[in-house]
């Protein structure tokens, strides 16, 4: 049964993801008229049915992550195969990135087709209950189908941009004679502005929870909290190999933290605030006797 908080979470996933798509056949209404917002609409689906699809493939190839095994990284797989089975999900694929930045991410269009990757740095650095912290947010992820959602509301915000620059250069469609010019190109600047907004506000939000999720399911938030501030430290002073701003909202913590604004455009919150609430969690758990030392 969910909980209060969780249902409060989903709900306004849900009430973001539909102003992306709103402003999406908006900006297609402008442009084009309404046979402008249908093909926004028609691009729209296909987008996400194409991202539902590939977005697992693509993100591990342009990482150059590497599949193991339980021969070939035992403690590390043996991590993620205890924390499935706690989270009663379906085991994923578990990959690893050879970086000098600690850093994980999950990926995979559903529990069925998930997969978890680490880098080396994140394995060399992080003690095994950091380690176990980390990918108990992000099985979090996987069980509340976030990647998805945080995939396909960057798709969203993608075409929106690309939409309303393609409208500033060759003129909206819709009632040219009686619109307001001024307005139009004020609509066409600050709708990817919104958009880009509203996709990392569903980025932030996801985050809270996976982190909620994950320090519940290692049995102690404090894991999860250090492991953060270690991972912080470290992306505070070198980015990733590779790295994207396309995929930063997809890692536990940003690749781009050295340069990411804390403000409406920063894709996850604060880690203070994340380590400071983690913090809180542990304490409750301890004062009902739940806490795994």
């Amino acid at each position: 049964m969910r909980c209060k908080g969780e249902k409060h979470g989903i709900m306004k996933t849900a009430f973001l993801m539909t102003l992306l798509t709103l402003l999406l056949v908006f900006i297609g209404d402008y442009a084009g008229g309404q046979q402008g917002m249908m093909i926004m609409l028609i691009f729209s689906l296909a987008i996400n049915f194409f991202t539902y699809w590939n977005s697992d493939k693509m993100v591990l190839a342009q990482y150059r992550a590497h599949q193991v095994d339980e021969a070939s990284a035992p403690a590390l797989y043996g991590i993620v195969k205890g924390l499935a089975e706690r989270a009663h999900l379906p085991m994923p694929k578990v990959y690893i990135i050879d970086d000098q930045v600690p850093n994980a991410f999950a990926t995979g269009r559903n529990p069925e087709h998930a997969a978890v990757a680490v880098t080396t740095a994140l394995m060399n650095y992080l003690s095994p209950k950091e380690i176990e912290g980390v990918l108990a947010h992000e099985m979090t992820h996987v069980r509340n189908h976030d990647i998805l959602i945080g995939t396909v509301a960057a798709a969203l915000a993608g075409i929106i941009s690309t939409v309303s620059r393609f409208a500033m250069w060759f003129g909206g469609g819709r009632d040219r004679e009686n619109s307001n010019p001024i307005a139009g190109l004020l609509i066409l600047i600050l709708a990817p502005i919104a958009a880009m907004i509203i996709q990392l506000a569903v980025s932030r939000s996801r985050e809270y929870k996976a982190d909620e999720g994950g320090g519940a399911l290692c049995g102690n938030p404090n894991h999860l909290a250090d492991a953060l501030e270690k991972i912080n430290s470290y992306a505070s002073r070198r980015t990733m190999t590779n790295a994207t701003e396309a995929t930063a909202h997809m890692f536990i913590i940003s690749p781009f933290s050295k340069v990411d604004m804390k403000s409406l455009f920063s894709t996850h919150p604060s880690t203070a605030e994340r380590v400071a609430l983690l913090r809180k969690q542990a304490s409750e758990m301890r004062a009902r006797g739940e806490l795994k030392e």
